[in-house]
């Protein structure tokens, strides 16, 4: 277990021609000091959470990190395996991670989905007051460890997508035992449906075209924009791609965000304490989420990655840096005409990240305050006589 809500932080800038102060030496040298051997045991399966992203888009992290964190649990005697939850029908998931370059070959390990390639394999746990239960993906339920490596952007809902979304969505089963949504109960109640009003309608079908489950179609007779409820996820990327607002999410933020912290806790209390870590990259900050079908330019400068155990500090720490990041020209940020010390993806997203981090507290999850310790180079070997 690490101490004093140390984050050990390794920035993304190189400035010597010397790979021991590349950004990957750095990770390496992070990897070395965060001490992996005391988050499992010799033998253990160990998840390691990331996001396999999306036709279109193309800023997950990269495949070299992925692999240098599967290279370091396999050295230290444990079994790991990459992993993410279905988001699209599960073959066609497994492409699209191919497509990115995550497969067992470029990154070591086993790349598999979580809840199964059809999205229902799941155990049902305790969520909280809003959730009441939630089904967490089958094989990070019984995994001993988890490493969750996420990539740090924006989300339509939360705001920004850090750790925390990586786990209350990413790691939440696509479907129940009836087919039905089980993660998008997150994003609005079980028994509240997405709304068409008639009268803002273009019928541009974009909506129809960004559904990759099938659920939405224009009807054979009265042309009206039909939903699927059996099989609509309610991921709400229809919603998102309406420039008419003729489809919209009948939720509540607050509501949302706290449902996101609560299906995170849900999931970390499937495993025993300390043996779970978080890995940050702050690098190619898009302002939608990896799950969307493009990803737009960055909205600020790599600034590096972030290495914790405790998930509301590293979350608290990513905000920070985004904080006082200066944003790209010609970037969404810039455009958007974010305020000085304002956080970007929230204004972008015009959504509040910080609630579901203080939320995340309140649960008791970890602690706010935090001390960086920057890694700046990975140290020479000395050279045998």
């Amino acid at each position: 277990m690490m101490t004093n809500n140390k984050i050990f932080f390794a920035s993304a800038r190189a400035k010597e021609f010397d790979y021991n102060h590349s950004f990957v030496a750095k990770f390496e040298e992070v990897l070395e000091r965060v001490d992996l051997s005391k988050f499992f045991n010799e033998k253990d399966y160990v998840a390691i959470k990331t996001h396999f992203g999306s036709y279109g888009a193309h800023r997950i992290i990269r495949p070299i990190f992925i692999k240098k964190v599967v290279d370091k649990v396999k050295e230290l005697g444990g079994n790991p395996f990459v992993t993410d939850t279905v988001r699209i029908p599960g073959l066609s998931y497994l492409e699209v991670a191919n497509m990115e370059g995550l497969n067992h070959l470029s990154v070591g390990a086993p790349v598999v989905l979580a809840d199964g390639i059809f999205g229902m394999d799941k155990v049902t746990v305790k969520a909280g007051d809003i959730l009441g239960e939630i089904g967490v993906a089958s094989a990070i339920y019984n995994a001993p460890s988890m490493i969750v490596i996420s990539h740090c952007k924006g989300h339509i809902a939360s705001g920004y997508g850090g750790a925390i979304k990586n786990l209350g969505m990413g790691a939440i089963s696509c479907r129940n035992d009836c087919g039905q949504a089980e993660r998008g109960r997150i994003h609005f109640a079980q028994n509240i449906r997405l709304e068409w009003d008639k009268e803002k309608c273009s019928y541009c079908e974009n909506c129809i075209e960004v559904c990759s489950h099938g659920a939405i179609y224009k009807g054979v007779i009265t042309e009206n924009i039909e939903v699927d409820y059996e099989i609509c996820v309610k991921c709400g990327r229809c919603a998102r791609v309406c420039k008419e607002e003729a489809l919209t999410l009948p939720q509540s933020e607050e509501r949302f965000q706290k449902g996101l912290s609560e299906a995170t806790k849900a999931v970390i209390n499937t495993f025993e304490l300390g043996t779970v870590l978080y890995i940050n990259f702050i690098v190619e900050v898009q302002p939608e989420c990896d799950c969307m079908p493009m990803a737009d330019t960055p909205v600020v400068q790599d600034q590096g990655v972030l290495v914790s155990d405790d998930i509301v500090a590293i979350e608290q720490a990513t905000l920070d840096i985004l904080r006082k990041a200066p944003l790209l020209p010609e970037s969404k940020g810039y455009e958007s005409d974010v305020g000085e010390e304002e956080e970007p993806l929230a204004a972008i997203n015009e959504k509040h990240p910080q609630w579901h981090i203080d939320y995340a507290r309140e649960l008791g999850l970890g602690q706010k305050n935090y001390q960086i310790v920057e890694i700046e180079q990975k140290p020479k070997k000395e050279k045998e006589n």
